[in-house]
């Protein structure tokens, strides 16, 4: 065999390989949520597939991809490089794709998508051609935050006193108030209760005459306030006789989805 004939030989099976390789799956919500449909081939026409029109976010694992809106590549269409695409909307194309086939990945295109993300998060998202299976959920337990102190500011009545100690009052007070407790006890305790008799009645005495005013201002209330909503929610659930739990967002059914290995999927 010649170098030519070797050459051509060569970047046949070199094209050949890339094409191989290149591949796109389609998702039928934004991120990567829902069916998916996954080709390593032009697609002229996706209603053989059951995805004309659904795909709205992408994932290209190798290579380049011109998705239209037409059959047969017509109609507008956008060069999806390799990447994850969230959301198709952004760019026009969601839920409008009917064809996909490969272009060439050297090559410069006006119709290129904007900058894809490094990769999928897919959580708990299935994979593409995935098996996935039903596990029953065997317990479920909602997790409330923890309760705390609220408070704010509200405008209300407050009442205020005018005027010093009531000096005159006081002493008036005192000398009653020590001549009471002069009746009670005897010795010591007489001595005691006289003494108790002044101070009560000195402050008493000092109190009268006062004025107070109530006026409007600005007070702090406070409540402590309870967390009623779950944050989350601790589920365990059985596969293959194995014991498993998650915490899920919202609340399962009887069974929730997984794959061969008990990972939940959704």
């Amino acid at each position: 065999m010649n170098t030519s004939i070797k050459t051509i030989v060569g970047t046949a099976a070199l094209l050949l390989s890339i094409q191989a390789s290149a591949q796109i799956t389609f998702y039928e919500g934004e991120g990567f949520r829902g069916r998916a449909f996954t080709t390593d081939q032009n697609v002229a026409d996706f209603r053989g597939s059951g995805f004309n029109d659904r795909a709205s976010s992408a994932v290209v694992d190798n290579g380049r991809w011109e998705a239209c809106e037409a059959v047969a590549f017509g109609g507008r269409c956008v060069v999806l490089r390799e990447g994850a695409y969230d959301s198709l909307n952004r760019m026009g194309i969601n839920d409008r794709i009917s064809s996909v086939r490969q272009v060439d990945g050297r090559a410069h295109y006006n119709n290129e998508a904007p900058e894809p993300l490094a990769a999928a998060n897919y959580e708990y998202r299935r994979r593409p051609n995935e098996r996935v299976y039903e596990a029953d959920v065997t317990s479920v337990h909602a997790v409330v935050g923890q309760s705390g102190q609220h408070c704010w500011m509200e405008r209300g009545q407050v009442e205020q006193s005018r005027g010093g100690r009531n000096v005159a009052g006081g002493v008036i007070g005192a000398v009653i108030g020590g001549v009471i407790g002069h009746q009670f006890g005897s010795g010591r305790g007489n001595d005691v209760a006289t003494a108790g008799g002044v101070i009560a009645g000195a402050a008493v005495g000092s109190n009268q005459g006062r004025d107070s005013e109530t006026r409007s201002a600005d007070v702090q209330r406070c409540a402590t306030t309870s967390n009623a909503t779950p944050e989350y929610w601790d589920v365990d659930y059985r596969f293959h006789n194995v014991d498993h739990r998650i915490q899920m967002t919202a609340p399962p059914g009887n069974t929730i989805l997984v794959n061969g290995d008990g990972d939940p999927r959704q």
